[in-house]
């Protein structure tokens, strides 16, 4: 059965395209496990920690050693941990936490990246929040002067003292010793918002989340898992919209991606969250990263993948590929809207993808099956994650010279 394609307003009928010769067949490893530090044995404190002042500085790396940096935005509850853990999991080995140091430590370390929260920037605790009236989104709560000084340090090679933020007790803890990674990761509100910071990043990604999405998810966690009441959901969201929109929304012009997830069209009124439209952003005419396309670049088309290549269940799946322009830049914009019944038919998806940084065929199939308990798998945030996590790669290789076996 042929797949129907609208292009340019005119129904075409297009083959599947068969696999190159040259293409080697993708095996599913075992599933593997990579997640943050458990919380369950974080304990309250009754002592109340600060900072520690010393701003020590020690070299570790050699001058000629390049430190790419990565930067990822997106509101609290959105989803970055999940992000970070497919993105590092292209860089192989389980991302842990220092060794040896604060349990309640928010940095990740594995074979070549490290990713920094941060939140631990913030200049104040819970309680100092509290009595200064202003939220964790507010510039005034970060301290941007240790943040650029230390992002600076780590890219030159030299470790750093870096605070915790205790998301347990809301203190500020003694800071911890990290050194400098071949890519560090740093996550969070605010990695675009200072211009001295964001100088300092090679590549940036926003992760947005419609008003619609982020309010189911956050009734269904806050309020099946925590026991929460709507009218606290709805109050605790108004309470963050005014800064979210003045401080922490406006840094996605300046990303060079944008996964961007919004409420599905093939369902009408439908409220839940469960089903969902995801748009891949990609900036046009950067050095360090080729957009993807599907079937055609540069034109405009829709797909509807369904039929006897892919088992989909009601409302199916409907893709879509144009160009469009992205507060005044021209942009390429892939998007998935709806979900797969059966991860491993995505190869049929993939292999009308073009440019997606993959080493091998099969290799987009191959991570998503590894993370296929990820949150997102069988819809287009985990594929766009996916996707974006080899374009990471991509943009390590050109800057550094230097290939990265695929894991």
């Amino acid at each position: 059965m042929q797949s129907t394609v609208q292009k340019h307003g005119v129904a075409a009928q297009m083959a599947v395209r068969p696999a190159a010769g040259t293409r080697r067949a993708f095996a599913a490893p075992a599933q593997a496990s990579i997640a943050r530090p458990s919380f369950a044995k974080r304990m309250q404190r009754g002592m109340t920690a600060s900072r520690v002042e010393s701003q020590r500085v020690v070299v570790v790396r050699a001058a000629d050693d390049k430190v790419v940096v990565i930067g990822l935005a997106a509101d609290s509850g959105c989803g970055k941990s999940t992000f970070m853990r497919r993105v590092t999991g292209i860089f192989g080995g389980e991302p842990k936490p220092p060794a040896g140091g604060n349990p309640d430590s928010n940095t990740l370390i594995s074979d070549m990246t490290t990713v920094i929260c941060l939140d631990d920037y913030h200049s104040l605790d819970r309680n100092g929040r509290k009595e200064a009236g202003v939220t964790a989104l507010a510039p005034e709560s970060q301290a941007f002067d240790l943040m650029y000084e230390q992002v600076k340090a780590l890219k030159e090679g030299k470790s750093v003292q870096k605070p915790i933020y205790n998301h347990v007790t809301g203190l500020l803890d003694p800071a911890e010793e990290i050194a400098s990674p071949k890519i560090l990761i740093i996550e969070g509100l605010h990695p675009f918002y200072d211009d001295r910071v964001n100088e300092l990043v090679d590549f940036r990604i926003y992760l947005d989340i419609s008003d619609e999405t982020k309010f189911a998810w956050k009734i269904q966690r806050d309020m099946a898992e925590r026991g929460h009441s709507l009218e606290s959901i709805k109050a605790s969201i108004e309470a963050r919209k005014p800064d979210f929109d003045a401080y922490i929304d406006p840094q996605k012009k300046k990303a060079d991606m944008i996964i961007q997830v919004l409420p599905t069209q093939l369902v009408p009124d439908e409220k839940e969250g469960k089903i969902l439209r995801v748009r891949l952003i990609m900036k046009d005419g950067k050095k360090l990263f080729d957009p993807v396309y599907l079937f055609d670049q540069g034109s405009t088309l829709s797909w509807i993948p369904c039929g006897r290549k892919l088992t989909c269940s009601f409302p199916g799946i409907k893709m879509f590929y144009g160009p469009d322009t992205y507060y005044g830049e021209e942009v390429s914009v892939l998007e998935m809207d709806g979900q797969f019944d059966k991860l491993e038919e995505l190869i049929y998806m993939e292999s009308h993808l073009s440019n997606t940084s993959a080493k091998f065929y099969g290799e987009i199939t191959q991570q998503m099956l590894k993370n296929s308990s990820f949150p997102g798998s069988n819809n287009g945030t985990g594929l766009f994650q996916t996707i974006v996590g080899l374009k990471v790669r991509e943009v390590y290789e050109r800057i550094t010279q230097k290939e990265v076996v695929p894991v």
